[in-house]
């Protein structure tokens, strides 16, 4: 039996207790609602689909590169966005184009000019697109080549395949036999040159099939976060093989050669023009008649990588993040097949230089609120002006160490005044292209330059460089140029690709059948005592060259075909390497049995 005395301690405890209460839920109350008041202030961060296409020229339907091109997926992202027909890539290879892309940073500030130097080598702290957004709250994720053969990991939150291996291809299907179509004429070419239909469902082709269907599948979902996600369609890059379907629309005897291509294009080039446009390829193409069989086969190319960008469009479409994403297509740099006399890329010509360029922005977006509406804009851009022009539409800080202007003023209006000019920069510092919105100049680093007028000469097939009238446009061209350029730092060791070792006791040395242009390997030794290196001539006769020591590379210009063999201090054949297109590595193994 409770005492009388406990009942009004156990009253004033209870009021206690809800005063304490009403004064916990007051201030609770009080706490939400500052926290929803901070969050109704915070913009609503735009997601951003950011497809890149390797390889891929004007040969598609809106630009009309080509009159056979069948794009209709590019043609309907087109349609719904701002189509740049003036933007042009800021290399015209895959790695100085895709590093200034995710860095911000130009080659002439970077140092990085070509596809031989390793990005992290020479900008070891730079921080890509995918970083800096995750640091601001994006879910960073990727999939298929964004930069140059790797992923760069730390970069990302999520990847596939898996950014761990440091490869950004899915399992892809390649003909058994290979070449399937163009015969390799030597040991200059490079391998992946070829072309073909391959019997085998988009399915069992992998390849960007995968890339695609792991692209779709993060954009079905929901996510907590604002998305960056990164498609990376490999096609149409070499190898041009993909199923026999993508080449059905295209038969071999309507192909038609490149609008572009003109006999004698090169005979008004400066000698530094003239020495940049013929290669070898595109002779051996000729010479094994398969100019066209390989037209046909780009284009279906293009077409293929067109119905694997299809496949994300209606994934965005069907999604719940449709009508909150940005949209960003663009290419790393064009593409010859034949015009200028020249194959492949690495040039300061339109054909090379000018990509397609995509942007489509929802309503919302904090950079340009109105959004986008379809447009067609002939002012020059540069791809450098991606990152900043990102940052800014999803109400990022910029970034100082950017080179390129914001695309926001010509999204909002394409006729806009646009004081810039887009730079192309060539593998040797001092190089380059400017393309203007009427003309282009090119200028090479010995101070030779070519200079078209591109509203009357599109495939610039007359150099006015000599034509006194054009001075002024010239020097107006000129002055967007920089007139310093960073050092080029040479390709470390360790980016050089491998040259296979073959024990001699495998199988006899084979005689040098060198063919090509010069370039360095570097050869180690392993062993720990000194080895010797000869030169195999043409006859198969060992010309002694250097001393190996252990662990020290010798630097030795060769060329294309070489074999360089190994002989131990008594003279006893070890093994040789076989030099194959590109500057490498060759290394002596520490034990015979390696």
């Amino acid at each position: 039996m409770q005492s009388c005395e406990a009942e009004p301690v156990r009253k004033y405890w209870r009021v206690w207790r809800s005063m304490v209460f009403a004064c916990v839920l007051m201030i609770g109350g009080i706490a939400v609602g500052h926290a929803e008041n901070c969050k109704a202030d915070e913009p609503i961060r735009p997601n951003i689909l950011f497809i890149a296409m390797d390889d891929l020229n004007d040969w598609i339907g809106v630009m009309g590169g080509h009159p056979q091109s069948l794009t209709p997926h590019l043609d309907r992202l087109a349609e719904s966005s701002v189509l740049f027909t003036n933007a042009h890539c800021v290399a015209p290879a895959c790695n100085p184009s895709r590093t200034a892309i995710f860095t911000g940073r130009s080659p002439h500030r970077s140092g990085l000019y070509d596809n031989r130097q390793r990005m992290r080598d020479v900008l070891p702290d730079a921080k890509l697109l995918p970083k800096v957004l995750s640091e601001h709250g994006y879910y960073s994720a990727g999939s298929g080549k964004m930069l140059h053969y790797f992923i760069d990991a730390p970069s990302w939150d999520e990847y596939f395949p898996s950014a761990e291996t440091e490869n950004p291809f899915p399992r892809t299907y390649n003909p058994p036999n290979r070449p399937l179509n163009l015969p390799r004429a030597g040991p200059w070419q490079y391998v992946e040159t070829d072309w073909g239909a391959i019997d085998v469902t988009d399915e069992e082709y992998g390849g960007d099939y995968l890339v695609t269907e792991w692209v779709a599948e993060q954009l079905q979902q929901k996510h907590d976060r604002p998305f960056f996600l990164a498609c990376g369609i490999y096609r149409p890059h070499e190898p041009w093989f993909v199923p026999a379907e993508y080449f059905e629309p295209f038969p071999l005897d309507k192909i038609q050669i490149p609008p572009g291509y003109r006999i004698n294009d090169l005979e008004d080039l400066p000698p530094q023009g003239k020495r940049r446009g013929p290669n070898r390829y595109f002779e051996h193409i000729q010479e094994q008649g398969q100019w066209k069989r390989a037209i046909q086969a780009y284009l279906a190319s293009v077409h293929y990588a067109d119905a694997m960008l299809g496949r994300v469009l209606d994934a965005l479409e069907a999604s719940p993040n449709g009508d909150k994403t940005i949209v960003v297509l663009w290419s790393d740099h064009g593409w010859h097949l034949g015009e200028k006399e020249h194959w492949q890329k690495y040039t300061p010509w339109r054909v090379c230089t000018r990509v397609p360029l995509m942007i489509s922005v929802p309503s919302g977006a904090p950079g340009l609120t109105s959004g986008t509406r379809p447009e067609v804009c002939s002012k020059p851009v540069s791809l450098l002006s991606l990152f900043p022009t990102l940052l800014q539409l999803s109400g990022l800080p910029s970034r100082k160490e950017h080179d390129g202007p914001s695309l926001i003023p010509l999204l909002k209006n394409p006729d806009a005044d646009w004081p810039h000019a887009a730079v192309t920069y060539l593998a040797d510092p001092g190089s380059y292209s400017v393309s203007g919105e009427e003309m282009r100049l090119i200028h090479y680093s010995n101070g030779e330059e070519e200079l078209y007028d591109i509203r009357t000469d599109p495939y610039e097939w007359d150099n006015l460089a000599a034509d006194v009238r054009f001075e002024v446009q010239r020097d107006t061209l000129r002055r967007f140029a920089p007139s310093e350029f960073a050092e080029k730092p040479e390709a470390t060791l360790e980016s050089l690709t491998l040259l296979d070792w073959h024990p001699a006791k495998e199988v006899e040395v084979p005689p040098s059948r060198p063919d090509g242009s010069p370039f360095d390997v570097f050869f180690i030794n392993r062993r720990p005592e000194p080895v010797k290196l000869f030169w195999m001539d043409r006859e198969g006769r060992p010309k002694f060259y250097a001393d190996l020591s252990q662990d020290q590379p010798h630097r030795q210009q060769t060329r294309p075909g070489a074999v360089w063999c190994i002989q131990d201090g008594g003279g006893k054949m070890m093994g040789y390497f076989r030099v194959d297109d590109r500057s490498a590595r060759a290394i002596v193994p520490k034990t015979s049995n390696e």
